[in-house]
Order: C-alpha cells, then structure tokens, then sequence
C-alpha cells in the first residue's frame, strides 16, 4: 500500500463513501437479476465471476455480460427495466457488507466522526436498500445518483453530501472504488481513498487516478488516516 500523500486527511472530520463495491458487495444480486433474465429466456445460466467485474458499471454493466448489449441498442431500454424490477425485489439476498466495514463504521461512530454515502445509485433503490441493512443505521447523509442534477465524475453529489454534513468539502475525506469517484473527490476539492478490494477490473491503473491513499482492504481505511 503506497504512503498517503503527507497531510492529506489532517483536517478529516469526516468521512464520505461510495456504495456499492466500497461499503458492501452486491454483485451477487446485480448479478442475479441479470442472469435471471437469460434462464427465463432458455439461456444457461453465468456463473457469478462473469458479472462481478462489471457490478460497479449497473444495468449497463450487467446487461453487457448478460445479453451483449450496449445502451444505444433499440431493446436497452426495455431490458434495463426489466433487469430493474428484478433487482429491486431481491436486493439484499446476497449482498453483504465487505469484511472489516463494519467495524471501520464502529470506529468512526466511536470518535465522533460523521459519515455517508454518495452513489450513483439511483434513489429508488438507495433507499430501500440503506433502510434493510443495519450497516446505514448511523449514515448521517446519504446521496444518490439523482439527488443532483448531476452524477459523479460531477462533484455535485459530494458538495451535497457535505453540506448535509453540515462540512467544508475539504474536511470531508472520500473513498470509493472506481476512477469516477476519485475523479469527482478531487474535483470537490477533498481527499480521496482508492478502495481496491471492490470491483476496479483487471485493467483499472489505479496509481494512474491522483487519490491521496490507496488501500487494498477496509481494514487499512484506519492507517491511511493516520489512526
């Protein structure tokens, strides 16, 4: 794990994250959703090693792997809200909060620190998936995808999260799992965590995003902050 970069979370007051493939991992589920429509359609069913790569990346993502398609094909949309309704009734199943999270959570809780959530999930399934878990029970801002008018690379979602805070945005410090999400930290002028234990893929060049810390598991969140 590379050095952070030198004072780089000395004003950390709290702490931002992106969902999934950074707090839990709900490939099982985008996963299932998605291939229940190929065994519906007399296809053999994908093992979940297909789809996980590509959980980070949504419907898209897991209609890619599933049938093939790309979001410009005429049969998209209608595909996309059929992989919708499938995921929405069965969203936690299979997913599970990642190893040493919860206990990362209890840390922060412990010394007074906020935290939340900013992703590119949309509201509709944000919300119903933080209200099953435990895990959100002390989130003190949690941003979807469509909270602004904006989705991440754009920094709006982290500048709301931060001001449902109550936060400058650089006292805020923001871990996710893909290059967007380091990409909009940045841009909102607050340190950034690359979290590589979630769905980066093999080709992701992690050292080549600009964040101040990289960790490869959530129990390293706590060194990178100098705890």
């Amino acid at each position: 794990m590379p050095p952070p970069s030198p004072g780089a979370f000395a004003r950390a007051r709290a702490l931002l994250f992106d969902l999934d493939g950074t707090l839990i991992d709900s490939a099982p589920d985008l996963g299932a959703a998605a291939d229940r429509m190929r065994t519906q359609r007399g296809l053999p069913s994908l093992p979940l090693d297909a789809y996980r790569p590509m959980a980070g990346a949504g419907a898209r993502g897991m209609l890619g792997i599933a049938f093939g398609i790309v979001p410009e094909h005429p049969d998209f949309a209608g595909l996309r809200e059929e992989f919708f309704r499938n995921y929405e009734s069965a969203m936690t199943v299979r997913t599970r909060v990642f190893d040493g999270v919860a206990e990362l959570i209890d840390q922060l809780n412990a010394r007074g620190l906020p935290w939340g959530v900013v992703t590119n999930k949309a509201r509709r399934f944000t919300e119903p998936l933080t209200r099953q878990m435990a895990l959100f029970a002390t989130a003190r801002a949690i941003v979807s995808g469509d909270t602004t008018p904006h989705a991440k690379p754009h920094p709006a979602p982290l500048l709301e999260a931060a001001r449902q805070l109550g936060l400058p945005p650089q006292d805020c410090v923001y871990v996710g799992d893909d290059e967007r999400d380091i990409v909009a930290g940045r841009a909102a002028g607050m340190p950034t965590i690359a979290a590589c234990y979630g769905y980066l893929g093999a080709q992701a060049d992690v050292a080549a995003w600009g964040a101040d810390a990289v960790c490869q598991r959530p129990s390293e969140l706590a060194a990178c902050l100098g705890w």
